[in-house]
C-alpha cells in the first residue's frame, strides 16, 4: 500500500504566513495545563443512553512525513479552496466520565478566534482508514469560548446547548477539567465533487500530518483518493486512531 513520494519543494508562501501569524499570536498560550471547575463535591459515573446524534463517516489516510504532506499539497494546489488555523481544547468530566464513555466533549476555534465551534463527539469505530463516530455541533460565541477555557465549568451553565444538556444528563457529568489540546493546520479541496482536508497537526510531542474526507459512500470514494495517491506516487496508510486517541496517547502513530 506504500508508495515511493519525491522530494517536495517549500511549502506555499501563503500557507507559511498562516501558520506564522497564528503560531506568533497563541506562542504563549499553554494548551496542555489543567483547568478544574466543580459544580459538586463528588462526580458520580454514568450508564448513558442510546442517543440520536448524526453519524460522522470519514475517510482517514495518514501520510508519513512533510515531504509526502507537501507532495500532496502541490498535487491538490489547482483544487484549493481555503487554509483554515484551527486550535482544538477538549474537555472531560472531574471523574473522566466522557473518556471513560468514549466520547470527547471539545471546542474548536478557527483562524484566530474568527469563529467556534462546540463539538460531542461519541462511540467512535475506525477501520481499514474509514471513521464513523456521533458528531454534535453547535456554534459559540469565541469570546465566550476563550472563558470557557479559563473556567470549564461555564460550559456546563450552557442551558440552552443540546450538547450540554447531553454531558450533563446522558454522561451525568457535574463538574469539567479543561485536558488541554492541539493545533492544526487544514487545506481544504474541492476535488472530483469530494471535500478533501490536509491536515498538519501540531501537538507538543511532535507532528502528524492526514488527509480526510466526509463522505456519504466512503468505501467508493477511498478508491479515488487512494488511486490519486498511489499515481502521483505519495506515501500513506490508513488512520487506525483519531487526533484525540493520539493526544491522549501523546505518541505519534507508528
Amino acid at each position: 500500500m506504500l508508495k515511493s513520494s519525491a522530494v517536495a519543494g517549500p511549502a506555499p508562501s501563503s500557507l507559511v504566513g498562516l501558520v506564522g501569524k497564528w503560531r506568533k499570536t497563541h506562542q504563549n498560550k499553554n494548551l496542555t495545563r489543567p483547568l478544574h471547575f466543580s459544580t459538586t463535591g463528588q462526580a458520580s459515573f454514568p450508564n448513558p443512553k442510546s442517543s440520536s446524534a448524526p453519524m460522522e463517516v470519514e475517510i482517514k489516510l495518514r501520510l508519513p512525513d512533510s515531504t509526502a504532506h507537501q507532495q500532496l499539497s502541490d498535487a491538490l494546489s489547482p483544487f484549493h479552496v481555503k487554509t483554515l488555523a484551527q486550535e482544538n481544547v477538549f474537555f472531560d468530566g472531574e471523574g473522566s466520565e466522557l473518556v471513560k464513555n468514549l466520547a470527547a466533549l471539545r471546542l474548536r476555534f478557527y483562524d484566530l478566534d474568527s469563529h467556534c465551534v462546540l463539538s460531542l463527539k461519541a462511540k467512535p469505530v475506525i477501520s481499514s482508514g474509514i471513521s464513523r463516530v456521533e458528531e454534535q455541533e453547535e456554534s459559540v460565541d469565541p469570546s465566550v469560548g476563550r472563558a470557557c477555557v479559563d473556567d470549564p465549568g461555564r460550559l456546563l451553565l450552557f442551558g440552552s446547548s443540546d450538547i450540554i444538556k447531553r454531558v450533563r444528563e446522558e454522561y451525568n457529568v457535574k463538574g469539567l477539567v479543561c485536558l488541554g489540546g492541539f493545533r492544526n493546520v487544514r487545506a481544504v479541496y474541492d476535488w472530483k465533487g469530494l471535500k478533501l482536508e490536509l491536515d498538519e497537526t501540531v501537538y507538543d510531542f511532535g507532528t502528524s500530518y492526514e488527509i480526510e474526507c466526509e463522505s456519504a459512500e466512503p468505501e467508493r470514494d477511498k478508491i479515488l483518493i487512494e488511486r490519486f495517491l498511489e499515481e502521483n506516487g505519495i506515501m500513506y496508510s490508513y488512520s487506525n486512531v483519531n487526533k484525540f486517541a493520539v493526544f491522549r496517547s501523546r505518541k505519534l502513530p507508528d
